[in-house]
């Protein structure tokens, strides 16, 4: 093997090691940092000089997308009349990690001025810029190039303690995935989080249905002309009551003799799985996976046992929610 490759693995080992590093030193600062942001009555102004600059505008980023209102101030034009964004009820968080960036030692005063929180991510804790730090979180790791003096595994660290900071923000606000969606209207994504079920489900003549003493030659024609690979079985009321899939079959052959003689109830899985009309696409994916099927029959409101339509994981695949 390619001593590059060598390499290239040992640098992934030691940002890893830094994220866990990092982990590990986790305590009460990172727990005030988020109760912080959630009571900020402002907006969160990430500021961060070279890559720390461009970590502060990617953790931003991330955090405007759970919710949190986040923007870049760079050091430089803030001395420069961009302090002007600041204002009572902001929360200022200060990335550097050496902790002695001039431009940003420049600014921090007139922060301080301000009465505005500071939060502090920096490699030195005891740093100049540590010293201004309401909060201070350290990210005090060994860089992975051979003179420890590359940005790689500091900025690695801090940007995975920016992921941390806004999925515990997402907790602590009970951020939900419609929020996300209401955030996130384009693209695939926006695709994936606000398709619902009643969108891409079959209905009317589409679904797949038999009642309970359907026999099965009737059960397999249901579930061939459908091409769902299931059938829903329904009793007198139109309740569902369970399904015949194409395993169900299988298993059916193998278990009876004379396996036309049988009727649905007699092959049938009971109490199957459902999903409500108006739940997202991504939650009936969701429910395939952890039950490791492949179809679920729509109901129209939590409690309701008459189908009314049903999704495959064809038409997630079709969506391209899967």
């Amino acid at each position: 093997m390619s001593r590059f490759v060598d390499i290239g693995k040992e640098v992934l080992r030691k940002e890893a090691d830094a994220i866990l590093s990092i982990m590990a030193c986790l305590d009460e600062d990172f727990e005030k940092t988020v109760d912080t942001i959630a009571q900020c009555n402002g907006r969160v102004v990430m500021t961060g000089i070279g890559k720390s600059g461009l970590i502060c505008k990617k953790i931003a980023s991330t955090l405007s997308s759970v919710g949190v209102s986040a923007i870049f101030l760079h050091p430089a034009d803030s001395i420069h009349g961009d302090l002007g964004i600041l204002q009572k009820g902001d929360v200022v968080i200060v990335v550097s990690n050496s902790g002695e960036s001039e431009e940003l030692i420049r600014m921090l005063p007139w922060i301080r001025r301000m009465d505005i929180i500071m939060v502090v991510i920096t490699g030195d804790p005891e740093s100049t810029i540590a010293n201004y730090g309401d909060i201070v979180l350290s990210v005090k790791v060994d860089e992975a190039c051979p003179y420890n003096i590359v940005p790689t595994s500091s900025t690695t660290a801090t940007l995975a303690l920016g992921d941390a900071i806004a999925i515990a923000l997402m907790e602590k606000r009970n951020f939900s995935i419609e929020d996300f969606a209401s955030l996130h209207p384009g693209g695939t994504l926006g695709r994936k989080l606000v398709l619902t079920v009643e969108e891409l489900m079959h209905t009317g003549e589409q679904v797949p249905r038999i009642s309970q003493d359907t026999s099965m030659k009737d059960v397999i024609f249901e579930i061939t002309s459908k091409r769902l690979g299931v059938t829903g079985v329904l009793n007198g009321d139109g309740e569902l009551v369970g399904i015949v899939t194409d395993g169900d079959l299988r298993r059916a052959i193998e278990r009876y003799e004379n396996v036309l003689s049988k009727c649905a109830s007699d092959v049938m899985t009971k109490n199957p799985k459902v999903i409500k009309k108006n739940a997202l696409a991504t939650y009936a994916l969701k429910k395939m996976e952890e039950f490791s099927i492949t179809a679920l029959f729509v109901i129209e409101r939590e409690g309701e046992k008459r189908p009314v339509g049903i999704i495959h994981i064809h038409d997630l695949l079709k969506a391209k929610i899967a």
